[in-house]
């Protein structure tokens, strides 16, 4: 177990993607260092008001404690009382284009140790996709791009993750997804180490031709009110989830990290409307009718 290396590789694929996103947007992502009290730290790198990118982050953290939260701990006795130490690379990105997608991607690792006792480790992660107008050659590419990724560690192993995804990123309370879906996995220590690790540092190096060529398509596409105001409500459906349901939020703020660095993930600007309903027929409705849905979209190619 070399976490020397996972940090390496954690900092240059953080390194990588800013660079490639600064340059597709035109503007600088503002870098943001930070430390914990309770131990380690990160590096944020953050852009707003961006020529393409309304708001994003890619944040690297390394963080360690002594003992864990119990809410880390209720499922897990066996980390009770263990040291501890997590470290991975978490973006989110919101453009301004209603016909560009949001997308998140994570790659994290996960240590605890005890004297005498062997570490207990694992590795997590995953990318999803969040459009508010649907095109399914757009969707067909970023599938395509998950099971790439994974291919190499095994039959089944991609529909696994993707149906791993498309159960975690869903609305309880509104009953619905919050995407198209994608990859994603935790609690990974199956066939060891070194299989671990590449298994996510695949799915970190692909991030970038997952989403990239999906944003060059859009990014020209004119947009009136009405698509920018279903932007931001479909926005809301992203802030509930992350503030509701997804476990890294509520690790990270439990377990004393930096808020600004956690909640970044959420978009700058927001709409709620009560009980709202699409109009029958139009693109709004075939977001929920023909995308949300989770299907294959591989058999779509």
């Amino acid at each position: 177990m070399d976490i020397v290396a996972v940090r390496n590789y954690f900092t240059d694929l953080q390194a990588r993607i800013v660079t490639a996103l600064a340059a597709f947007d035109g503007r600088p992502f503002r870098r943001d260092g930070w430390t914990r009290q309770e131990g380690g730290g990160g590096i944020s790198m953050l852009i707003e008001e961006g020529d393409f990118f309304e708001r994003g982050g890619v944040n690297f953290s390394h963080v360690t404690g002594k003992t864990l939260p119990a809410s880390a701990t209720a499922h897990r006795p066996e980390l009770a009382g263990r040291r501890w130490e997590a470290l991975g690379v978490s973006l989110v990105l919101h453009p301004r284009n209603p016909y560009c997608p949001t997308a998140h991607m994570n790659v994290r690792c996960f240590v605890a140790t005890q004297d005498d006792a062997a570490p207990i480790w694992w590795f997590g992660g995953g990318m999803d996709l969040t459009p508010y107008y649907g095109f399914a050659e757009d969707c067909v590419h970023f599938h395509r791009s998950c099971k790439a990724a994974l291919d190499p560690f095994g039959d089944g192993v991609h529909a696994r993750y993707k149906q791993w995804c498309d159960d975690y990123f869903f609305l309880k309370h509104r009953n619905e997804p919050r995407g198209i879906g994608g990859i994603f996995f935790d609690d990974l220590n199956e066939g060891g180490f070194e299989r671990c690790f590449a298994l996510t540092r695949s799915v970190g190096d692909s991030f970038l031709a997952a989403y990239l060529p999906i944003c060059e398509r859009r990014r020209a596409l004119p947009y009136t009110e009405r698509e920018r105001d279903f932007q931001l409500y479909r926005r809301g459906r992203y802030v509930e989830f992350n503030l509701v349901w997804d476990r890294g939020t509520l690790f990270g703020l439990q377990s004393g990290g930096r808020s600004e660095a956690i909640l970044m993930s959420l978009p700058p600007v927001v709409k709620w409307r009560y009980d709202w309903r699409p109009e029958p027929g139009s693109a709004e409705e075939r977001l929920y009718t023909e995308f949300l849905p989770p299907r294959d979209w591989l058999a779509a190619s």
